[in-house]
């Protein structure tokens, strides 16, 4: 049973994701489209991760920070994606009250980290080209790791606050949830609690965490893309400046659309466009990154070369 009776209220203990349940002679089309993107996404992210530990010449603060973005896209993409599978592939929709709120805590943990991993990335980037004499001097291997654990830190902390204020919430019907994940407004709009203090909670929290790591990161690419400028060299000038480009793209895309979902008002066209927006930062962004990042990389590329080639070599070997 979805509800069960207490006092003279119904509290809710499932929800329902309508997610694209309005489309549905898509779904089977829906369900190998996201299955195809989420076999990429954790081949991809998986073997950026294992190169990194694996192979000597990747053992260098920028590596390392991609190494730590594509362990968390793996996290980040397995707490949406496998719910929205199960979903599309057996039509039960239903998910239980605290089950929402965990997946709601995990995808928010991760979104937020990712937050300060890119900027953390950037500066790695910024110093490397426009401070190149005091890069090592900066990024040793004691402040990397603390830069990584600050990101996760500080990712943590400020979700646990908003979990802690949501499990306070009632919930007394209705339980349909337009999206295909828990999001946070999405629970806030179907709780019957007074939501006030927990609203203004989330948006001094997502300015705190979004504005300050998306300043230093867009701040970063313009120095770069500033000094990259002045290279004499067109050949070395030109492919700076695509590699900066695209990672910056990309970053423009995770921000935006994360803002869009989080900070702008709540109308019923952009409510519309919530989940389209989503899609974006939750599911394309994590598939991206390591195509973007990290295997259009020569040293990226040459290791991958490496672990082929001694896999290749114990294939060959005869029993």
């Amino acid at each position: 049973m979805a509800n069960r009776e207490r006092g003279n209220e119904t509290a809710v203990t499932q929800f329902i994701f309508l997610g694209f349940g309005n489309i549905p002679q898509l779904q089977i089309l829906l369900f190998l489209l996201f299955l195809m993107i989420y076999i990429v996404t954790m081949i991809g992210n998986i073997l950026i991760v294992v190169l990194v530990v694996t192979d000597q010449q990747l053992h260098t603060p920028m590596y390392f920070f991609l190494g730590n973005l594509s362990f968390l896209e793996t996290g980040y993409t397995s707490t949406t994606l496998p719910r929205l599978l199960a979903n599309l592939l057996t039509g039960d929709r239903t998910i239980s009250v605290h089950g929402c709120i965990a997946q709601f805590y995990f995808a928010s943990f991760f979104a937020a980290t990712e937050c300060y991993l890119l900027a953390v990335m950037s500066y790695d980037r910024y110093l490397a080209i426009c401070k190149p004499l005091h890069y090592a001097a900066f990024m040793n291997s004691r402040f990397c790791p603390q830069l990584a654990v600050g990101s996760w830190i500080s990712g943590c902390l400020a979700i646990i606050i908003i979990t802690f204020l949501m499990l306070q919430l009632n919930f007394c019907g209705p339980n349909e949830m337009d999206h295909f994940f828990c999001e946070s407004t999405q629970i806030i709009n179907l709780s019957c609690s007074d939501t006030y203090l927990m609203e203004f909670v989330i948006t001094i929290l997502v300015i705190l965490f979004t504005l300050p790591p998306f300043t230093i990161t867009v701040g970063s690419y313009v120095c770069i893309i500033s000094t990259v400028l002045t290279i004499p060299s067109t050949t070395g000038r030109q492919k700076t400046f695509s590699t900066c480009s695209s990672h910056l793209l990309m970053v423009t895309i995770f921000y935006g659309t994360l803002m869009m979902v989080y900070l702008l008002p709540k109308t019923n066209t952009l409510r519309d466009l919530n989940k389209v927006f989503s899609i974006f930062y939750t599911i394309l962004t994590p598939m991206a990154n390591p195509f973007i990042y990290s295997l259009r990389n020569e040293k990226v590329k040459e290791a991958l070369r490496k672990m082929v080639n001694k896999c290749a070599g114990f294939a060959r070997i005869p029993n």
